[in-house]
């Protein structure tokens, strides 16, 4: 069997995270290994997702049991072969203030549905099992907890006791170094917090993959600004940060209120980060029509399977939240030509293919799918990996800008542009080596920074180094792909 690609997911479930999981976890045990999930606040505060994790785990197996007695594959090989840890993370950013999206997703994440299915709803008593330990327990001997600490055992995770942040930095610490990827479909707040803690050991990551931002389309929670980056842009920027060559030229300024001058990072990082970014521009197009997924679900929801009638649930909810946003759907005749607009990051684009369809866009499953369908080539996997080596030239028709990496900062302070993706437009030539080292004396000397550059955008030695991916293999592309889930998911 190939060794599986091993990764931690960082997540906010919500409806789009929820199907990202299920993608994940019902892949085949030589495509992924799901160590972690890394859970923080996002779409809703960080113990609703929590819940809404761990409901997903209570109805697989239930739908486990059921497809057993229809004598039907179970599915799920890798989580059964895998069983993934959850920890708890971040709940509030890291200096913006909380933003959240329980206008659409209603205050359980989820559409309501501990309210109007709590049969597939798991008792309280799950709130037991991420209890801390007693006081005078040391955080070494907390982590994670074991079946046997448990009042009731958890067939298909491992509860842990320590902070989200900790526990990644664990893993990376315990494995070799570029085996493990973490994909984050929430905001960064986890990810930033762990860089923060211990950088180098971050660093030891293979690959970190984003879902967030837009470049050249509208952001969905302000015109600019897509919602994972929204919500805690600071982290967003500080993430991005260490793709540079040199972290502090895009580092955020400190908060007004900080006495705290201290470098974040070392000057020492023995590497970069090597950062994959999946923004709204490429993941808007990749839809979930209701009419397709009516089709696949409502025979399964007939003969019984609880995990059908639990996602039919929430994306239910779902579609009609989407149509009420975007108004009432045109009754004339079909259009045949498909138009969209997102609204929320995490579940909102609405397209009208007919008088009757909306859409939802699939921003996190595409992340996993990208993460189950790249090869990772010898030449990326060693250490340290080669950050000149352009993804697009690999055996894949995953598609990457044709400037990646790509110089993407994080605005974190404008009055209308918190969490805006900013690259440089303008028809410039990038300084020489020579010209960088004479201005960064100069710099040192006390002279700033050119008044033809503000920000350093032209220095080749300066700015972020961000992959950006831009189109996905065909097929299924764009139209397919949400066929190509539910058929994972369901069989």
């Amino acid at each position: 069997m190939a060794s599986p690609k091993r990764v931690i997911i960082d997540t906010d479930p919500g409806v789009d995270d929820t199907l990202a999981l299920l993608l994940a976890l019902t892949a085949m045990p030589d495509e992924i290994e799901v160590l972690l999930l890394s859970i923080t606040f996002g779409n809703i505060d960080v113990q609703n997702c929590l819940r809404n994790v761990v409901s997903m785990f209570h109805v697989i197996e239930k739908e486990l049991e059921w497809r057993r007695k229809q004598g039907l594959p179970e599915g799920f090989e890798s989580m059964k072969a895998f069983k993934p840890i959850i920890a708890i993370g971040a709940e509030e950013p890291l200096e913006d203030q909380l933003m959240m999206a329980d206008y659409f997703h209603g205050t359980d994440g989820l559409g309501g549905i501990h309210t109007s299915h709590p049969h597939l709803t798991p008792a309280e008593t799950w709130k037991k099992l991420f209890e801390p330990p007693p006081a005078k327990t040391l955080i070494t001997e907390a982590a994670p907890a074991t079946e046997d600490d448990l009042s009731s055992p958890c067939p298909f995770f491992t509860p842990c006791h320590i902070p989200a942040h900790q526990e990644i930095l664990r893993l990376l610490r315990d494995n070799p170094p570029d085996t493990i990827t973490i994909v984050a479909i929430g905001p960064l707040t986890n990810l930033a917090i762990a860089a923060e803690t211990d950088p180098n050991t971050f660093l030891r990551v293979k690959e970190v993959v984003v879902m967030g931002g837009a470049l050249s389309v509208p952001g969905n929670i302000t015109p600019v600004a897509e919602f994972n980056v929204y919500a805690d842009s600071v982290a967003a920027a500080r993430v991005f940060a260490l793709t540079s060559p040199r972290p502090s030229s895009t580092l955020p300024p400190p908060a007004p209120s900080s006495t705290d001058h201290t470098p974040l990072y070392p000057s020492n990082l023995y590497r970069q980060l090597r950062l994959t970014l999946f923004p709204m521009d490429i993941t808007t197009p990749h839809l979930l029509h209701r009419s397709i997924f009516t089709e696949k679900v409502a025979p399964l929801i007939a003969s019984g399977s609880p995990l059908a009638e639990w996602v039919s649930a929430f994306l239910s909810s779902t579609f009609h939240k989407i149509s009420t946003l975007h108004g009432p759907l045109p009754s004339s005749t079909p259009t045949k030509k498909a138009t969209s607009t997102t609204t929320n990051d995490n579940e909102q684009v609405q397209t009208q293919i007919s008088h009757f369809d909306v859409a939802l866009a699939l921003h996190d499953p595409l992340c996993i799918w990208y993460i189950l369908t790249h090869p990772t080539p010898t030449i990326l996997s060693s250490s340290p990996p080669d950050m000149s080596v352009d993804p697009s030239t690999l055996p894949s028709d995953w598609v990457f800008s044709s400037g990646s990496p790509e110089d993407i900062r994080i605005e974190t302070s404008g009055q209308w542009t918190r969490g805006m993706c900013v690259i440089d437009r303008r028809d410039r030539l990038k300084l020489d080596a020579d010209t960088d080292a004479a201005e960064e004396e100069e710099e040192e000397e006390g002279e700033g920074e050119p008044s033809n550059d503000a920000g350093r955008w032209l220095d080749p030695g300066r700015g972020n180094r961000i992959w950006r991916a831009v189109n996905s293999p065909e097929p299924p592309g764009m139209e397919g792909f949400g066929r190509v889930l539910l058929e994972r998911v369901f069989g």
